[in-house]
């Protein structure tokens, strides 16, 4: 039997809407799990972002000199926002032909303070449509009975973690005040907005630039309210809020400031910071650039100290790095991304190592006219088999090993037309799982969103993707790091933290759950660069037979 669709409204203050929100509402209109049938459209024209951006500029003009304020504008300009490149999140797009059949209500809101409240006959109106939810991309902060309309009351964005950042402007203070990351959550509105019941959190590397950090931000955002929908669709109400019940159920004490527009003093303050650290990045950039390396650990044990382990530095005009193992007859096979700097691409190479540690030069065995990295390897009915990272090729590929070691050969493409990154496979009782971190939207960062998928079988055409996806939305702990492995009957998959810069550590997560239906993990331990003064990164982590492997990722002269 067919379900009916959810039946969605949307709060707007204009037709004319970012391309974030018009994507995600497109997204929406052409979905198997729901329709919008009501658009509510603010009538107060103060409340509109243009006329809000006039107030802000008019009041500077009226508290700090013209001159002052077109300086810090140029400072920030041309020092803080240089080098931003991500697609703008930000462009005007006229929403009406997707939903030029739409029914609007216009609606007149009462104001008080910084909250809009809906009168009695414009809520009877919108009950008259029978809408199951509000996305609320409109109006200021709502409360009342507008809260109350719908059956699963009005859905909102925060663009920021309400956990460290209370207030605004969404993605500024993470960026210029060097945040190590930026967080998002989408919320059901409550009277209290600082309590709402939270749907989804995620969290972000903070970009550089503001204009980055934001676009970044609002691209990711995009998918959190068609995601929430189709699970509620597909998992039923029950189900959906019980899951959103236990992702609610920790207490959240808020201690720092309201954060808003910063005023003359801070902005210069925070300016002159910024372009401080650029200057200082500039001059060591001069004089020195960033290589991974590999590092190796012999032993019965896989969790020695980390400063125990043993370095192969690759020559100055190429770094190594994702380093993947194979064990056959006495010998590692040691799968490595070779990066030459002066093609600028990625190919896999081949080292080997006998059980002293003693090892030879990388041999190239995959080249593409893309690039490629993370070769994730492993064995299957006596054969090995390969999925490299491919995401400039937009495709999660599979490859067979037709004469060992050197030699491999395309067998299938698992995944085609996606932006994922380090495909990790794992086998367990006839099922096959695929965890993989996916951009989903374009502007987006690739290290934020962990996604499942499972298949019966490897060569098949169809691999299923997991009701929850993405299983984890927190750049510190999702994109995969190894190989998954079991210790002690117990399951483990490491992870990449990449807060701080990309790949800046990883974790060991116990895997407590793995079904069709559920997906939880626990971080047991955590690596960070902390044991030697040069080292920047760490960012995989394998261990077959006697040999531990990771990679670092130093600062070395020219």
């Amino acid at each position: 039997m067919n379900k009916n669709k959810l039946r969605v409204g949307i709060l707007l203050n204009d037709t004319m809407v970012c391309a974030w929100v018009y994507r995600m509402v497109e997204r929406i209109c052409s979905s198997h799990y729901a329709s919008v049938e009501l658009v509510v459209l603010n009538n107060t024209q103060s409340s509109s972002a243009t006329s809000v951006i006039k107030k802000i500029k008019n009041g500077y003009k009226k508290i700090v000199p013209v001159v002052m304020t077109r300086m810090l504008d140029l400072a920030e300009e041309k020092i803080v926002e240089r080098g931003s490149r991500l697609p703008d999140a930000f462009e005007l797009k006229d929403l009406s032909g997707l939903l030029e059949d739409v029914p609007v209500v216009e609606v007149t809101p009462i104001q008080k303070k910084v909250s809009d409240y809906f009168r009695d006959e414009d809520i009877a109106e919108i009950r008259e449509h029978n809408i199951d939810l509000l996305i609320r991309v409109g109006f200021r902060i709502l409360r009342g009975e507008i809260l109350r309309t719908t059956k699963y009351g009005v859905w909102s964005y925060h663009h920021g973690d309400n956990a460290v950042n209370r207030g605004g402007p969404a993605g500024f203070w993470e960026t210029m005040e060097g945040w190590p990351e930026t967080g998002s959550m989408l919320q059901i509105l409550s009277e209290d907005i600082d309590n709402g019941r939270v749907l989804c959190r995620s969290y972000s590397c903070t970009q550089p630039t503001v204009t980055d950090n934001k676009n970044n931000l609002y691209w990711k955002t995009l998918s959190f309210i068609p995601r929430k929908l189709e699970q509620l669709y597909e998992l039923g109400e029950e189900s959906f809020f019980k899951q959103v019940d236990r992702e609610n159920s920790q207490v959240n004490l808020y201690s720092r400031r309201l954060y808003t527009q910063p005023c003359t003093i801070e902005r210069l303050r925070l300016v002159g910071t910024k372009a401080a650290g650029k200057l200082k990045d500039k001059y060591a950039n001069k004089f020195y650039f960033d290589q991974w390396f590999l590092m190796y650990h012999l032993g019965s044990s896989g969790y020695s100290s980390m400063w125990r382990y043993k370095k192969i530095l690759p020559p100055k005009d190429r770094f190594w790095a994702d380093p993947h193992i194979i064990f056959e007859k006495g010998k590692y096979y040691l799968f490595i991304e070779e990066f030459l700097f002066d093609k600028n691409r990625g190919h896999i190479s081949l080292m080997l190592m006998d059980e002293n540690g003693n090892y030879g030069e990388p041999v190239p065995v995959l080249e593409k006219p893309y690039h490629l990295s993370y070769p994730f390897v492993f064995k299957f009915e006596d054969d090995y088999y390969m999925v490299p990272e491919s995401a400039e090729n937009r495709t999660v590929d599979l490859y067979k090993c037709v004469e060992f070691p050197n030699k491999w050969q395309h067998q299938k493409t698992l995944l085609d037309g996606v932006n994922a990154v380090d495909a990790t496979l794992h086998y367990q009782e006839g099922r096959w799982w695929m965890f993989v971190n996916i951009a989903e939207n374009r502007g987006a960062s690739s290290c934020d969103e962990l996604f499942l998928f499972f298949s019966d079988d490897l060569f098949g055409d169809s691999w299923s993707p997991h009701p929850l996806n993405p299983i984890i939305s927190d750049v510190k702990r999702a994109r995969p790091a190894g190989k998954i492995f079991s210790e002690n009957g117990c399951l483990y998959r490491p992870s990449q933290n990449c807060s701080k810069r990309y790949g800046y550590g990883f974790h060991i997560n116990r895997i407590t759950c793995l079904n069709e239906k559920d997906y939880q993990e626990e971080i047991v331990t955590s690596v960070l660069p902390d044991w030697e003064k040069n080292l920047l990164a760490t960012h995989t982590y394998n261990r077959v037979h006697q040999l531990s492997i990771i990679d670092g990722q130093r600062r070395t002269r020219f």
